[in-house]
């Protein structure tokens, strides 16, 4: 029996024994693990704070831009201090782009670790307004530098408010019109909405303010006659310097043409617009 107690005895010693080594053990896990994650987040909290106070150093600069230059964007955000990465507002930055004249939309956004990209959408110009101003194919208003404009656009005139209404009777009358190969270079809307457009050959329509549809299709029906009319008063008299100034179609029925005289600089230029007219003819024949 004592040999037996003694047994128990030892046995639950080493037991004891176990048990505090295994908590031993497990505190020290415990600490090294602490201690790491300590380590580790003072390292994190260092490295980041140290990205924060890092500037903007790359600014990339993509889209649709045939009118705006880099230039022009990097000026308009200069004001954005672009020193610290984390404190940089895109917002900001969007309002400054927009306020280019040629600008019609942006995107920014940050990418880390020191990366700025904006992207732009520059106005698509369909039309001058009165002179000094564009129309959007929107029929929005805008000025910006006429100068960045290298290819044609055809010249709108109205009273403010009408933008909208000329440029949808300019895309329906142009698609009238192209039938004839005829094109609109202007289109005049007066006060009292009455239309005028001049055609690409230099013949100006008078359409009123009714029925504007009907007298152009009045026109279209005409003008091949009127322009035989013209081509043979002009080998009967000899006189190479006439041409169809305007025709007025404000009638119920019928029409008014009126005649001029070209100059050495208009005959030329009609030359031009015929051979183009005959050059896309044949072209069309061909598709």
């Amino acid at each position: 029996m004592t040999n037996k107690r003694r047994n128990i005895i030892e046995k639950t010693a080493r037991q004891g024994e176990a048990n505090t080594l295994s908590f031993g053990l497990g505190l020290l896990f415990f600490i090294v693990v602490l201690f790491s994650l300590i380590t580790i987040s003072w390292w994190l909290i260092k490295h980041f704070v140290g990205q924060e106070s890092s500037p903007v150093t790359a600014i990339v600069i993509s889209g649709e831009m045939p009118y705006s230059q880099r230039s022009d964007i990097i000026n308009a955000i200069a004001p954005v201090n672009m020193g610290n990465f984390f404190q940089v507002d895109v917002n900001e930055v969007q309002r400054y782009v927009l306020t280019l004249p040629w600008v019609y939309s942006v995107a920014v956004r940050k990418q880390w670790p020191n990366e700025l990209k904006i992207y732009v959408v520059d106005q698509n110009p369909v039309a001058f307004w009165n002179g000094n101003f564009l129309i959007n194919q929107l029929g929005q208003v805008f000025q910006a530098d006429i100068e960045r404009v290298k290819h044609y656009l055809p010249s709108f005139f109205g009273p403010e408010g009408s933008e909208v209404l000329a440029l949808k009777n300019y895309r329906d009358f142009n698609e009238l019109l192209a039938s004839e190969s005829l094109t609109i270079d202007e289109l005049v809307l007066s006060e009292r909405f009455s239309w005028q457009l001049t055609l690409d050959d230099g013949v100006t329509l008078n359409l009123g303010r009714e029925e504007r549809v009907e007298r152009i299709q009045r026109f279209m029906d005409v003008y091949p006659i009127i322009k035989a009319q013209l081509k043979a008063k002009i080998i009967a008299e000899k006189q190479q310097n006439q041409a169809v100034d305007y025709i007025d179609l404000r009638y119920d029925t019928g029409l008014a043409v009126g005649w001029k005289r070209l100059d050495k600089i208009s005959q030329n230029k009609l030359l031009k617009n015929n051979d183009n007219n005959q050059r896309n003819q044949r072209n069309q024949l061909r598709v």
